[in-house]
């Protein structure tokens, strides 16, 4: 059971800790602002904004994810933002829900507002946050997990995400960070299994946080299911250029190419970091951000915010507190730059002797499948 009162704790994201005029480590989104390519057809959309999207807009849009994935159009949903996914889940009207935690916290939230009887699946930092599917209660008719996980940066394997598909369950996937992953090992979005409903976004690639924009995979009638009650014109002209735009051969190349680079930056920064007394990283890792735990978590966020960098709390995700902190993987400069500062603030609360160990543990048999070389988040 989950408590009423840490629903704020619940809806509290990480643009809030990222206020102001500070160095950002606290968001997980790639660029300031979209690529130029991707403006220019935002832009060249401006024209059409004089009249609603129409079901023509829709289904291009549609068709292009399609393509990506392999899958008929009728199979893709359309979303403003994968937030708007997780808000439409009570519509699917579960009975017991379980989310598996630390995850992301909007598609417990958005159950718990709708109603829904929602239980808690804690994973253990011993083991690494290994899924455990026998962890899930066989009761439960919907299952939500990240996929990379936020914000532990861990990436599920494929075999043991869709052992968790059930007839008469939807299992959920959220997949907003899976294209940050250099080719996508354990994504099962190209996947057509009864019940299994990915969501993605394209916030977290292409600087679009402002525009609200993603989609939903899935079988149709499970679909319908899950837009009961929608209004009209929920995804607009902007968004739908987006989508199309995203989903080009071209534009899934090129987020190949940043995954991989992510990936190298993420490992530096994880290597420096562990090289500080005091601050375990968690590993493997496999998204562009790293969970840290570091000593005094609230003084630490102070003494960096006061050096002008923002870190991510991450108390609020369940089965983690207050000596909690994601960051985000940057570029080197801005790397060394928060790896220094660290170090600065950790001197002035009296740091921790070197024989604090440095990563949580890496479970054996995760190695080779979670390495750089094959994953980024």
């Amino acid at each position: 059971m989950t408590r009423r009162d840490d629903r704020e704790m619940l809806r509290h994201h990480g643009d809030v800790d990222a206020a102001g005029e500070l160095l950002d480590f606290a968001v997980n989104v790639r660029l300031r602002r979209p690529p130029e390519w991707l403006r220019d057809r935002l832009v060249a959309a401006l024209d059409r904004l004089g009249g609603y999207p129409s079901a023509e807009d829709d289904l291009a849009a549609r068709r292009a994810v399609a393509e990506r994935h392999d899958r008929p159009a009728e199979e893709v949903l359309s979303l403003a933002g994968a937030a708007e996914g997780f808000a439409l889940l009570p519509a699917l009207r579960p009975r017991l829900a379980a989310v598996v935690h630390p995850s992301f916290t909007e598609p417990e939230l958005a159950l718990r507002e709708g109603g829904v009887e929602v239980t808690r699946v804690l994973l253990d930092p011993a083991e690494g946050y290994r899924l455990r599917p026998e962890a899930v209660p066989e009761a439960a008719d919907l299952v939500v997990l990240g996929n990379p996980t936020n914000p532990t940066s861990v990436l599920h394997p494929a075999e043991t995400v869709r052992s968790l598909a059930r007839p008469g369950r939807v299992l959920v996937v959220d997949e907003a960070f899976a294209d940050a992953v250099a080719e996508e090992p354990e994504s099962l979005a190209s996947e057509r299994i009864p019940g299994l409903l990915v969501l993605r976004s394209l916030t977290k690639m292409w600087g679009l946080p402002g525009l609200r924009v993603g989609y939903a995979l899935g079988e149709p009638e499970l679909l319908r299911r899950l837009t009961h009650g929608r209004p009209h014109w929920p995804v607009g002209t902007l968004g739908l250029e987006a989508l199309r735009a995203c989903c080009e051969p071209a534009a899934v190349a090129e987020s190949r190419d940043a995954a991989r680079e992510i990936a190298g930056h993420r490992d530096e920064l994880a290597a420096e970091l562990g090289g500080i007394p005091g601050v375990t990283v968690s590993l493997p890792a496999a998204a562009p951000f790293l969970l840290l735990r570091v000593p005094d978590g609230p003084s630490v966020r102070e003494g960096l915010r006061r050096r002008g960098i923002a870190v991510r709390r991450a108390d609020t995700f369940p089965g983690l507190d207050e000596n909690h902190v994601r960051v985000a993987v940057r570029g080197s400069s801005e790397n060394s730059g928060l790896v220094s500062a660290l170090r600065e603030v950790l001197a002035e609360l009296g740091g921790l002797p070197e024989t604090v160990p440095r990563h949580e543990p890496i479970v054996p048999g995760t190695e080779n499948r979670q390495t750089t070389g094959e994953a980024s988040r």
